[in-house]
């Protein structure tokens, strides 16, 4: 079986030395051939820790809560190219809108989507899929459900529970939630007109991705929103359980991804959540990918002594979006006592801010045995849009972005084993201005005169 491997050998650092000629950033074929090539070869790169592996790196992008541009994407794509990040995690779907244009199932995106102008048709997607493979980046689809998927209620009400409602109702607990942000919507096990068509939207994404991984979400299932349906409490006042309406749905849908030959990624949650999640039995670890978003290494470790292979995306240290604060109006978690030790996250759920040294710092494979390690696919960055759009895309991905790769590829220590962080600021920081050079906004590391006095903005003092 194939997996979402990298498959190149890279002991070089991101950034070519000033003695090199050679311009990753070049619109060349030559360059698409070199990544190909990487791609193929199929040798072991090194972990942050050392450990070797088979390396993928990813870049994910919603684009469900905001809408991207093709342009966006493919400048996106060119960047991750340039940075050897080489798979593009697109979570196209979500409740907010449903921008995917699907022949079997127009309606989801017609009344779903934004708008008429906010739409990726299947030629939309074969640009961006050819573009990628040009780049050596391979394009990963994320279909997300049974949760997030309020803006199929839009087509198909019968088949959503909860749908467009209001997310936290006045006076109720947090655990009574309906959702854990505004946008409402769970697709309801019980409903046969569910499966038929979730089956058409699964069977055309696997005909417009040929990506051989199909990522099928199943995260953050609130139990408020099953228990908003009638059918569901019936089923519930019978002695059913959440979990047994979240089996029903995986038993009834992963087969069906498996026979159109992918192997199935999904979220952690739907192994390891405290309230509703699947036995590992309706899970078999050669047909599955689980991707951990929660717990930094503790996830990792849960997910790998399974016996599963694991994409590691830690909010803690890989959410890109994380320290803007939060979307919802009239919170009071921005308004703490001025003695609060939460004041620093600005309502920011996994605030503060991922700064590049916390991405580039963060070993992956941390706690894990050797042959733990093997089932560590590689590391993703992820950029969430509740709070981003075209407008900011450059700036919150790079050059964070380029850190990971860096670590990924290279390792965050030297020889000696010393993290290597404080040379790298040099690197990073002369990489982030040639990506400018080529259109890519990426935010400063620094003021400009750290470049023109080299060395003089470091500081020679041990934090510790």
């Amino acid at each position: 079986m194939t997996d979402l491997s990298s498959t190149g050998q890279r002991d070089q650092d991101i950034v070519l030395r000033e003695n090199q000629e050679e311009d990753p950033l070049a619109d060349t074929a030559s360059h698409a051939l070199t990544v190909l090539v990487q791609l193929e070869q199929g040798k072991s790169t090194r972990l942050p820790g050392g450990a070797a592996l088979e390396q993928v790196e990813i870049q994910q992008l919603d684009t469900s809560r905001n809408y991207y541009p093709v342009d966006d994407i493919l400048r996106t794509i060119k960047a991750m190219s340039a940075n050897k990040l080489n798979v593009f995690h697109w979570h196209v779907t979500d409740s907010h809108s449903f921008p995917l244009m699907l022949p079997s199932e127009p309606a989801l995106a017609e009344k779903g989507s934004y708008g008429n102008d906010m739409l990726y048709s299947p030629a939309d997607v074969a640009t961006i899929v050819r573009f990628g493979l040009e780049h050596g980046v391979r394009v990963l689809p994320e279909i997300d459900s049974p949760a997030h998927t309020g803006s199929w209620a839009e087509a198909y009400p019968d088949i959503v529970t909860c749908a467009n409602m209001f997310w936290w109702p006045a006076e109720s607990e947090w655990a009574d939630r309906l959702a854990s942000e505004p946008g409402t919507g769970q697709l309801n096990p019980l409903n046969p007109n569910t499966y038929q068509v979730l089956k058409n939207v699964i069977g055309d994404a696997v005909a417009l991705f040929p990506e051989r991984f199909f990522h099928a979400g199943g995260d953050e299932i609130i139990p408020g929103c099953w228990k908003a349906d009638p059918a569901i409490q019936s089923f519930l006042s019978k002695n059913g359980t959440l979990s047994q309406l979240l089996e029903k749905f995986v038993n009834t849908t992963f087969p069906y991804i498996v026979s159109l030959n992918r192997t199935v990624v999904y979220w952690e949650d739907i192994l390891l959540d405290a309230d509703v999640k699947v036995d590992s039995s309706f899970l078999p670890p050669e047909h599955t990918i689980l991707q951990t978003w929660n717990n930094g290494p503790n996830n990792t470790k849960l997910i790998v002594s399974s016996g599963y292979r694991a994409i590691v995306s830690s909010s803690e240290f890989y959410y890109l979006d994380c320290g803007h604060g939060d979307f919802p109006g009239n919170d009071s978690q921005y308004d703490p006592p001025p003695t609060s030790d939460d004041s620093g996250n600005g309502g920011s759920w996994c605030g503060p801010f991922k700064t590049w040294q916390t991405i580039y710092n963060y070993d992956i494979a941390y706690g894990l045995t050797p042959e733990e390690t093997k089932l560590v696919l590689g590391g993703e960055v992820a950029l969430w849009s509740e709070q981003a759009d075209p407008t900011v895309l450059d700036v919150r991905i790079w050059p964070r972005a380029s850190a990971m790769a860096e670590t990924l590829w290279s390792g965050n220590r030297d020889e000696s084993g010393k993290k290597r962080y404080a040379e790298a600021m040099d690197r990073l920081n002369e990489w982030r201005h040639r990506m400018v050079n080529k259109g890519i906004r990426a935010e400063p590391l620094q003021p400009l005169w750290c470049i023109k006095n080299p060395g003089m903005c470091n500081t020679v003092h041990s934090s510790d």
